[in-house]
């Protein structure tokens, strides 16, 4: 039998604090769970009703997430109350989920003062309606790259999650867990929000500090000091490739021991790795953004499209035009 949950004392408010979660076509069904579940446990903690929420979206029927799932919205796009707060749940295919619809209901509620916020990719919608113009923010690692191209007016980080005035963002999975827990803690201070975080089994609460990939040793599953500082430095040197022999020197290595470091730990060398980080921003911008091939190109250094293509397709077995024409058809039916 499980054992009753000590209440939490809090002010509760007159009214609920009431969530409006704008559910985009294809969006992550973790991030939005993970932002909803807090404040279902919060009120539960407090064993009052603290906050509200309701679903809405470009339709007045049924929205699907990314994994097939299908939500009932309780209403369509309306005016909402001068107190909601309003966030919007991204997943993929995020630029098709950016209608004109959507982006002009955005700003005309921006433009009556409610707060808003993004979860996961929906970063790009809010940015695409102007309003993240001036202010801090953060998407997904895998989205960085594409936004970075095409919002130069936004300050990107790589935060799991900004709070920059009435703006706040995610990067998606569990940082909704971070953003509301750290709203909760705002609203009704810390021992709530540190109960909410204990029924959930999250135990290491992360702040707008912490930065959303996993460190190099992690990701590469290996823990050597000078290779992770190479592939630092080759990540932050994607537009102007850095030649091996200067990343050697910088780590204080001859060449040949750079080569024989990378065939031992990552069976490749540190040309083909480099190519590979290349391609991989390449694949993301073709797929995210509207740059010409030649752009992307560029931004992934490549001196010429010539290049750019036969490498490409050594890679990824077909062309980048190819690659772009295919996303651009699946995203058009």
């Amino acid at each position: 039998m499980k054992p009753e949950t000590a209440k939490i004392d809090v002010d509760a408010p007159k009214a609920p604090k009431r969530f409006i979660f704008v559910l985009l076509d294809n969006f992550t069904l973790l991030s939005f769970a993970s932002a909803v579940e807090c404040l279902r446990i919060a009120n539960r903690m407090a064993e009052a009703e603290l906050y509200s929420w309701a679903l809405t979206g470009d339709t007045d029927d049924i929205i699907t997430c990314s994994n097939g799932v299908r939500f009932h919205v309780d209403s369509p796009l309306a005016e909402l109350g001068r107190e909601d707060v309003v966030i919007v749940c991204g997943g993929v295919d995020i630029q098709k989920a950016a209608t004109k619809k959507m982006l002009n209901w955005l700003r005309r509620e921006a433009r009556r003062g409610l707060r808003m916020g993004g979860l996961c990719t929906a970063s790009y919608v809010l940015a695409k309606a102007g309003l993240l113009d001036g202010k801090r923010a953060t998407i997904h690692w895998e989205n960085h790259d594409a936004f970075l191209e095409e919002f130069d007016e936004v300050q990107l980080t790589k935060s799991v999650f900004v709070i920059d005035g009435n703006r706040f963002t995610t990067a998606g999975g569990t940082s909704s867990i971070d953003l509301m827990l750290n709203i909760i803690a705002d609203d009704h201070g810390e021992k709530l929000a540190n109960a909410v975080a204990d029924q959930q089994i999250y135990s290491s609460i992360r702040t707008d500090q912490d930065t959303q990939r996993l460190s190099v040793p992690t990701r590469i599953g290996v823990r050597h000091p000078k290779l992770s500082q190479v592939i630092q430095m080759m990540e932050a040197n994607i537009e102007d490739p850095i030649s091996p022999s200067i990343l050697a020197r910088e780590v204080g290595m001859s060449t040949r021991q750079l080569e024989r470091l990378f065939r031992r730990y990552l069976s490749r060398s540190p040309k083909r790795y480099y190519m590979e980080l290349r391609l991989q921003k390449a694949r993301n911008l073709l797929m995210q953004t509207d740059m010409t091939v030649i752009n992307v190109a560029l931004a992934c250094g490549f001196a010429s499209p010539s290049h750019f293509s036969k490498c490409y397709r050594a890679h990824y077995n077909t062309t980048p035009y190819r690659e772009r024409g295919a996303h651009t058809s699946r995203l058009s039916v």
